[in-house]
């Protein structure tokens, strides 16, 4: 391995450290942000340890063929420590303004989905309630008026079909029948 290759591969370790640094500091701050249950804590901590295997390994194989060596952890631990050194303060306010961004942009989103297309729709189905409403009202109305009005027609009618009753009534066997069964009835099923 020639001394460039080295140097290149403590400066890719230099950076993965750092990389690793910002991770977990996102991690955590999202972590508190989003208030996860506790249980999920474990998952996330192995979630960070495959990211940051991937991260780091990608990166070594990239600058050295995935050779591993001392000054490779050496890297790694010197990006770390000075991430937190000197990059971990401005990393977590970042990361708490793109929160509060995130946190804004969707309570403006939703607002704006509320004013343009929930309130409109329950507008709409208000004014459709009140406008059947409405129309029911006057069928009712107009129902009670031509019923009011039709009453001496169907009078005049029901005299008319009086001669017809005769022919178009129930047989009196028929009758005495129903009344028995309707008393069968009563006397099988009442509650006594």
């Amino acid at each position: 391995m020639t001394l460039n290759v080295q140097f290149y591969t403590i400066f890719m370790m230099f950076c993965s450290g750092i990389a690793l640094g910002s991770l977990f500091d996102v991690l955590r701050v999202l972590s508190g942000k989003l208030r996860l249950p506790r249980w999920t804590i474990p998952l996330v901590d192995i979630l960070f340890w495959i990211v940051a295997t991937i991260l780091v390994f990608r990166a070594l194989v990239h600058s050295n063929d995935g050779q591993l060596r001392v000054f490779v952890f050496l890297g790694i631990g010197i990006g770390i420590c000075f991430y937190f050194a000197l990059l971990s303060v401005w990393v977590i306010r970042l990361t708490l303004v793109l929160v509060r961004v995130a946190v804004a942009l969707y309570r403006f989103l939703r607002r704006t989905v509320e004013l343009l297309i929930v309130k409109p729709l329950i507008g709409l189905y208000k004014l459709c309630v009140l406008i059947l409403g409405f129309l029911a009202a006057v069928a009712i109305f107009l129902y009670k008026i031509v019923l009011q009005l039709l009453y001496p027609v169907w009078r005049l009618l029901l005299w008319m079909i009086r001669p017809l009753r005769r022919w178009l009534a129930l047989p009196a066997w028929l009758t005495r029948l129903g009344s028995r069964m309707v008393k069968l009835y009563r006397k099988l099923f009442s509650k006594n």
